[in-house]
C-alpha cells in the first residue's frame, strides 16, 4: 500500500522540479484591440538559468499571416539575481487585415547540457483588428467628378517641341554624315597652312643657337642636333631620304643638284665636321662651331625654294625686283647679327 502511494507522489516532485527547472516564457500584446494599420508591440521575457540557453525564434517579416513585424530590438536583460536572468525582447507590429487573429503559444527554443527541447509562454496571443464604420445611412455617396478642361498652354508643349527639333537634327546630321561617308571626304574640313621647308629650318636652327650647347661643352649634341635639322630640310626641300642616309650618301644625292657651288662645299663641311665631332671625339673650337652654324643658316636661305608670285601679266617687273631684294636684306642682317656675335666672344 504505502508503495502505490510513494509512487505517484515521487512523480509529481518530479514534474514540479523539473518545471521549476525550465526556463519560463511570458508573451503579451501591448492591447487587445488595434486600430487597423495602427501600430502595437508584443513583448517578450524569459525567465531561466545562467547557464541556460534560449534562443529567439526568427520571423521572415510576419509574426502571422496577417501581422507585420516592422521592427524588433535586441535582447535585452532585465534583471540578474543570482544565477536567475530575466531577458526581454520587444517587437513591433501592425496589421491591415481587420478582424480576430490569433498567433498561439509563443515558442523558443530551450538548450541545457544534452538537452534540445523547444519551450512555449503560458498564454495563447490574440489580438483584435478594427476599422472605422461607414455611415451609408446618412452619408451619400457622390459620384467621381470629371477632370476640369484647362487651356492648352506653350509650357505645356515645349518640352515636345524641343524634343522633335532635336529628333530632326539628329536625321538632318545622320543623313550629311552618310553622305559624306559616300563621298569619302571628311565631315569637317580644316584648311591648314603648310609651312615651307626653309621657314621650319632657320625657326629650328635658331632654337638651337639660342640653347649654347657648345658653350656648355656638349659638342656632340650640338653637332648631332645641326645635322638632325638639316637632314629634315633635305628631306623637305628635295625628297631625299637624307634621315636614313650616311653623310656620304647624302652628298651623292644632293651633288647633282648643287654640284660645283659653295652651298655644296659648305654642306659637305658640315657634315664632315659632324662626323669627326660624333665619331673621332674632335673638339672644334668657339669659331668654327659658330662657323659651322653661319654656314647652316645660310645653307637653309641660299638653297630654299623660292616663292611664286602670283600676279596679272601686267605685273612690273620693278615689283618683282623689289621681291626678290627681300631675302637679299634677311640674309644681309643675319651676316650683321652673326658677325656682332664673333665680337661678343673675343
Amino acid at each position: 500500500m504505502m508503495k502505490k502511494l510513494f509512487l505517484p507522489l515521487f512523480l509529481f516532485c518530479a514534474t514540479v522540479l523539473h518545471a521549476q527547472n525550465t526556463p519560463q516564457v511570458e508573451a503579451s500584446f501591448s492591447a487587445d484591440s488595434v486600430m487597423i494599420g495602427d501600430q502595437f508591440k508584443l513583448d517578450v521575457k524569459v525567465t531561466k538559468d545562467v547557464v541556460q540557453v534560449t534562443e529567439f525564434p526568427t520571423f521572415d517579416g510576419k509574426l502571422t499571416e496577417y501581422i507585420e513585424i516592422l521592427k524588433e530590438t535586441p535582447v535585452d536583460t532585465m534583471e540578474r539575481n543570482g544565477r536567475t536572468v530575466k531577458l526581454k525582447k520587444e517587437y513591433t507590429l501592425t496589421s491591415f487585415q481587420e478582424g480576430f487573429h490569433t498567433m498561439g503559444h509563443f515558442p523558443m527554443l530551450y538548450m541545457d547540457k544534452n538537452i534540445t527541447d523547444t519551450i512555449f509562454s503560458r498564454d495563447s496571443l490574440m489580438v483584435q483588428v478594427t476599422t472605422l464604420p461607414v455611415d451609408t445611412a446618412t452619408q451619400t455617396i457622390y459620384d467621381i467628378k470629371r477632370p476640369l478642361e484647362a487651356p492648352l498652354k506653350f509650357g505645356e508643349i515645349s518640352g515636345y517641341l524641343l524634343i522633335g527639333l532635336i529628333v530632326l537634327a539628329a536625321i538632318a546630321f545622320a543623313v550629311y554624315y552618310i553622305v559624306k561617308r559616300m563621298k569619302n571626304s571628311p565631315l569637317l574640313e580644316r584648311k591648314t597652312t603648310i609651312e615651307p621647308p626653309h621657314v621650319i629650318a632657320i625657326r629650328k636652327l635658331e632654337k638651337l643657337h639660342n640653347k649654347r650647347l657648345w658653350q656648355g661643352g656638349k659638342q656632340k649634341l650640338y653637332y648631332t642636333a645641326l645635322t638632325d635639322i638639316l637632314r629634315e630640310y633635305l628631306c623637305n626641300r628635295y625628297g631625299v631620304k637624307a634621315m636614313e642616309m650616311t653623310s656620304v650618301e647624302i652628298k651623292d644625292a644632293i651633288s647633282p643638284i648643287l654640284s660645283g657651288t659653295k652651298t655644296m662645299e659648305d654642306l659637305s663641311e658640315i657634315l664632315g665636321t659632324a662626323d669627326f665631332v660624333k665619331f673621332a671625339k674632335y673638339t672644334p673650337s668657339a669659331e668654327q662651331n659658330e662657323d659651322m652654324y653661319n654656314k647652316a643658316y645660310y645653307f637653309v636661305e641660299n638653297t630654299r625654294e623660292q616663292e611664286k608670285a602670283i600676279s596679272d601679266e601686267t605685273t612690273s617687273t620693278d615689283t618683282v625686283g623689289t621681291a626678290e631684294e627681300k631675302p637679299q636684306a634677311k640674309i644681309s642682317e643675319q651676316k650683321s647679327d652673326n658677325s656682332d656675335r664673333k665680337e661678343e666672344m673675343q
